[in-house]
């Protein structure tokens, strides 16, 4: 049978969480499916997506419109219609405790306090998925995060994380071509 991978980024949905430091993983997702001529067409399970093949394997490119907190909720939900290993997933969100810009590869790992994470593997029951966590630098007032992470960037942040988008959405294309070992190694 066909193997399908998932592929989900993270964010909140609605026009005022746009080019927000939390929506780092939708801004990723729309890139990679804009670079491909890709509509997330389906709307199930509280998340918009797309089926796809390429090159003989079929992954579902999708985000979670639950707002984060709640994203296990999508992806719990898709996993189970669509009978994805845990292998096969690949969630893409930031991380606050890593400098603007700056890319990791993980394959397991604890929520590290974001609540989209926590959610997932609350709802799926395993920290045993693979990730791609985009920095986006840490708030100069450590008691402000919640407003930090769904804070805008400013212009001349945005226009350096550029580079990081477009090397993550090339990072998508590689985690169907390549065991993640080697994708660790390519990108880390």
């Amino acid at each position: 049978m066909n193997k399908i991978y998932l592929i989900v980024g993270l964010g909140n949905p609605g026009k005022e969480y746009e080019k927000t430091r939390h929506n780092i993983g939708f801004e990723i997702i729309d890139k990679y499916a804009d670079k491909n001529k890709i509509t997330l067409n389906e709307n199930k399970f509280n998340g918009l997506f797309s089926k796809v093949l390429i090159d003989g394997k079929t992954y579902i490119i999708a985000k979670p419109m639950t707002y984060m907190n709640l994203s296990g909720n999508f992806v719990s939900s898709i996993i189970k219609f669509y009978k994805i290993d845990i292998d096969n997933i690949l969630v893409i969100y930031d991380d606050k405790d890593m400098e603007l810009g700056k890319i990791k590869l993980r394959s397991k790992g604890s929520s590290g306090g974001h609540n989209g994470i926590k959610s997932i593997i609350s709802c799926i029951g395993t920290e045993k998925f693979k990730r791609l966590k985009v920095g986006i630098g840490s708030p100069n007032n450590k008691s402000d995060i919640v407003n930090f992470v769904i804070g805008k960037f400013r212009k001349d942040e945005w226009d350096s994380l550029i580079p990081s988008i477009d090397k993550s959405s090339n990072i998508i294309d590689d985690f169907l071509k390549l065991d993640f070992t080697t994708l660790m190694n390519k990108y880390n």
